[in-house]
């Protein structure tokens, strides 16, 4: 298992392939939000973030909200080190806190910006309309976490079923 400053060293040397790879396939444009996102992913979304890590550190006085991903959550689970379910699930989590804030503002007195209710159709259709951003953040944060779980020695989490990891020659 790596320690966290060569995840974080992996990370920003990993940002930079990833982006012009993505901006071969995508454009340049998204090949800069893939890197981008690359980024995010491993230093701030990093499948550590259920323990006492560097990346919660950097999320700073707002780490309290991981807290209840990080108690539910074991170490090293498929549900945290799962390839797209670990992805998917810290992104559902922080999505999940954005959208509890934005109703809790949106009640506030005086409040003039649309609920999340108002805002979701025009999200929907704008992401109809343009695929490719959406497409370039999933491609750099999921590359991201592959790149961890491959540090980590074993890209399958140890308690998949053993069919599905590969044999380790001694």
């Amino acid at each position: 298992m790596a320690l966290g400053r060569d995840h974080d060293r992996a990370t920003l040397i990993g940002c930079v392939p990833a982006g012009l790879l993505a901006g071969f396939w995508l454009g340049w444009s998204l090949g800069v939000l893939t890197a981008a996102a690359f980024a995010w992913g491993g230093l701030w979304l990093s499948p550590d973030l259920d323990t006492r890590s560097r990346a919660l550190k950097r999320w700073g006085p707002l780490g309290w909200i991981w807290r209840p991903y990080r108690m539910l959550i074991p170490h090293r689970s498929l549900f945290s080190h799962g390839p797209l379910i670990g992805t998917g699930l810290r992104l559902g989590w922080i999505l999940t806190v954005v959208i509890v804030a934005w109703f809790g503002l949106a009640a506030l007195p005086g409040w003039s910006s649309p609920t999340p209710g108002e805002a979701l159709p025009l999200v929907l259709a704008w992401l109809q309309k343009h695929p490719g951003p959406l497409l370039a953040v999933l491609l750099g944060l999921e590359t991201s976490v592959w790149l961890h779980l491959i540090l980590d020695g074993d890209p399958l989490p140890a308690e998949w079923p053993r069919r599905w990891r590969h044999r380790r020659r001694r």
